[in-house]
C-alpha cells in the first residue's frame, strides 16, 4: 500500500491529518509542498486544488480535509479494497 501525505508545514489541518495517521500507526510519506515545487504541482494534479492536506491511498484522493473525512475516507477505502488493507496491517504487525 503507498501512502503520500501532501502537506504545508504551517497547516493546523494538515498537523491534524499526521497526528491521526500516526495515532493509528498507519505508514505515510510526507510531501511538503512548500519546499517542493514538484510535490506542488503533482498535489495540484491529483487534487485539482493548491489547499492542503492531500491524501493518495493507492490512487485514492481525499483532498483539503479534516480528521471526521478522514475517517471516513479511511472507513470507505477499508471496506472498498478491505484484503489489501488487511494483508497491510498483518505486514505491519
Amino acid at each position: 500500500m503507498k501512502i503520500r501525505l501532501f502537506i504545508k508545514p504551517y497547516c493546523p489541518w494538515c498537523h491534524k491529518a499526521q497526528h491521526w495517521l500516526d495515532e493509528r500507526d498507519i505508514k505515510y510519506k510526507t510531501l511538503d509542498v512548500i519546499s517542493d515545487s514538484q510535490a506542488m504541482t503533482e498535489m495540484v494534479n491529483l487534487s485539482g486544488q493548491r489547499l492542503a492536506p492531500v491524501i493518495d491511498v493507492d490512487g485514492q484522493i481525499l483532498a483539503d480535509f479534516g480528521p471526521d473525512e478522514l475517517a471516513k475516507f479511511w472507513k470507505q477505502f477499508e471496506a472498498t479494497d478491505g484484503k489489501r488493507f488487511f494483508r497491510f496491517l498483518f505486514h505491519l504487525c
